[in-house]
């Protein structure tokens, strides 16, 4: 291998990632660089002239070439951030997007000066969503429950490092003997999956390295909302609120779901792009 300076190889990165069509390179090759570093890329470029670590350029390379083939690049590094938390991801977990973040702020705004509160997140995935509440909510306690075992060994591993008072179950949430087991909730949180079987056919290249399990609702992309709400309507206390994240152009049919098992209060919250991504509901029966 050629041996590069610090500068150089950023550069080397940048370009590999753009010529892939990948339109953030220098951001991602940033991303890289600090990940393996240890440092802030200003500061890995502070002497640019000085020789990049030959075992450092080498797999900073090979990463890249991963990504240039569309592999994650949240996959590759291991970790991602999300609502002010680094989760662990990879393989088999879907990979936590800022757009959930709606989801969390609206939930601690719902439960802001309670005492305590008492949830359950479905289809858990990473766990971002109960963690990020947990951390910010004070009293809260609860479960996270998901189905893949292979996404399980990321949420028992967020949960240990974030919020230990969120326990991890290994369930199908859409079995009502599931839902029978968890009573007098104050809140229910879910991002299910909501992709449509057409979604599914024009996936953007990354996404197709994503479970799909994790991914697809049925042909209309609702048959998760649907059964959630039926299922697990009676596991709010009176008063509690089912919080759903929602794809594109779903908040409407999702209001609809709500208010035909009988919740009150149902709105729709938009992302910070103008987005519907969130649709609330209370318990009132």
């Amino acid at each position: 291998m050629v041996s590069r300076t610090r500068r150089a190889l950023f550069a080397a990165l940048v370009k590999k990632l753009e010529c892939a069509g990948i339109p953030e390179g220098k951001q991602e090759a940033a991303f890289v660089l600090e990940q393996l570093s240890g440092m802030q890329l200003p500061r890995f470029l502070m002497d640019g002239e000085q020789k990049a670590d030959e075992a450092l350029a080498e797999q900073a390379l090979s990463l890249c070439e991963k990504r240039c083939t569309g592999y994650p690049l949240q996959y590759l590094l291991g970790e991602w951030d999300f609502f002010g938390l680094t989760l662990s991801v990879g393989e088999g977990v879907l990979i936590p997007r800022a757009d959930t973040e709606t989801l969390v702020e609206e939930a601690l705004r719902l439960r802001a000066g309670a005492p305590s509160t008492k949830m359950a997140d479905l289809c858990s995935g990473s766990g971002c969503i109960p963690a990020a509440i947990a951390r910010n909510l004070p009293g809260a306690v609860g479960f996270a429950l998901e189905k893949s075992p292979e996404a399980m060994q990321y949420l028992r591993q967020n949960l240990e490092k974030h919020a230990p008072e969120i326990c991890p179950v290994l369930c199908d949430v859409l079995l009502p003997e599931t839902a029978d087991a968890y009573t007098e909730l104050d809140l229910i949180t879910s991002n299910p999956p909501y992709l449509t079987a057409e979604d599914m056919r024009v996936l953007q290249r990354e996404v197709t390295f994503e479970p799909e399990m994790a991914l697809l609702g049925g042909e209309d992309g609702l048959d998760f909302y649907r059964t959630i709400t039926r299922v697990w309507k009676s596991s709010l206390k009176k008063g509690g609120w089912l919080l759903f994240e929602t794809g594109m152009g779903q908040h409407e049919a999702v209001e609809e779901i709500l208010r035909e098992n009988g919740f009150c209060q149902v709105q729709t919250l938009c992302d910070l792009a103008g987005i519907g991504r969130v649709v609330r509901g209370k318990r009132d029966f």
